[in-house]
């Protein structure tokens, strides 16, 4: 039974599962979606936005006032939201919880890598497996990265090394971002985060609790797809 002017947005992703939008809707009488996230980290590096919605797929939702999107999260970042990434990847534990996500949920590594085919690092082609094989390793996990070291990395032509380096500070920087972003947009309107994937609702629950952030949170689970 929809519960009546509850209203729910949806993290970290731009697009969720059907059975998941059936699972929000059957709680929440709004669902509100971000555009797909594309991060300006200087005039000619970033990540390249996508055009699709959720109310592509569901128009009459879109009519009916369950699905509100167009909220837009691209482009540069701004000083407020490269604080709260800056927090996250200074925190020890928030970036254990990454690095043990990005080993062990496949879902978690898609929102981040394609792995599926060769993987472009810096000039080069890496087999998928074994790029991620390299991203896994344990010294990416406290290797001290910024914002600003992001940025640097991602102006300069680097070597293979290097731009292994950057491949995983910019995954940081999405992951975190994406987070920061759900938590300002839910605090601004009133909304509640929700979520199929478990890691990211505790990474938001961790980033929540060291701001001293008092936000609800809802993971609803993937059980059978």
């Amino acid at each position: 039974m929809t519960s009546t002017r509850r209203q729910a947005f949806f993290y970290p992703f731009h697009l969720c599962h059907p059975r998941t939008l059936e699972q929000i809707l059957d709680r929440y009488e709004t669902v509100h979606f971000r555009d797909y996230m594309a991060v300006q980290l200087t005039p000619l590096a970033g990540t390249t936005a996508f055009q699709d919605r959720m109310g592509g797929f569901h128009p009459d939702l879109v009519a009916q006032g369950r699905i509100v999107q167009g909220y837009d999260v691209s482009g540069p970042l701004n000083a407020h939201t490269s604080a709260a990434i800056d927090r996250d990847l200074a925190d020890r534990q928030w970036r254990d919880m990454f690095h043990q996500a990005l080993g062990e949920d496949r879902r978690f590594q898609r929102g981040l890598f394609d792995t599926a085919h060769g993987m472009v690092v810096g000039d080069k082609t890496v087999p998928g497996p074994a790029a991620l094989l390299e991203l896994l390793g344990d010294s990416y996990r406290t290797k001290p990265y910024t914002v600003a070291r992001v940025k640097q990395l991602s102006a300069a032509r680097l070597p293979l090394e290097q731009a292994f380096d950057y491949e995983y500070g910019m995954a940081l920087l999405k992951t975190s971002a994406s987070l920061a972003y759900t938590i300002a947009l839910a605090q601004d309107h009133g909304w509640i985060p929700v979520t199929d994937s478990p890691l990211h609702g505790k990474l938001l629950e961790h980033s929540c609790g060291r701001d001293g952030v008092r936000l609800p949170n809802d993971v609803i689970p993937r059980t059978g797809y």
